[in-house]
């Protein structure tokens, strides 16, 4: 009986494995409707924070390139302004404004001549 038994055992066997194979549990998608709309909704966001921090690199660029243009013209009116301080130094000499008034005619005489004091 030893042969019998084996092939009964050997029977019941192949029967629970058939039965485990026929019991294959099927699995749904393993990420759900609502995480696929919640990842889409980061997903935006976090490109929209990049699209606003790139766009706000561009206008800081943008106005410091304005503002180091606008230093440089500030520079070059400083420049111009100290020249033409020493010019009005060189043309507002007494020397200077004695020879042309004396090439016009006029003179100084001490007769009227007054002393003012405050």
């Amino acid at each position: 009986m030893s042969a019998i038994a084996k092939k009964v055992q050997e029977q019941q066997f192949e029967q629970q494995q058939q039965q485990s194979q026929q019991t294959v549990v099927i699995r749904k998608a393993k990420i759900s409707i609502g995480e696929v709309v919640l990842l889409c909704a980061i997903a935006i966001m976090i490109t929209f924070a990049c699209v606003k921090i790139v766009s706000n690199q561009a206008a800081i660029y943008e106005t410091n390139k304005e503002i180091q243009q606008v230093e440089a013209t500030i520079e070059e009116q400083g420049k111009l302004n100290d020249d033409l301080k020493v010019q009005v130094d060189e043309l507002s000499r007494y020397e200077r404004i004695w020879d042309i008034a004396a090439k016009m005619g006029l003179g100084l005489d001490d007769n009227n001549v007054k002393v003012v004091q405050n």
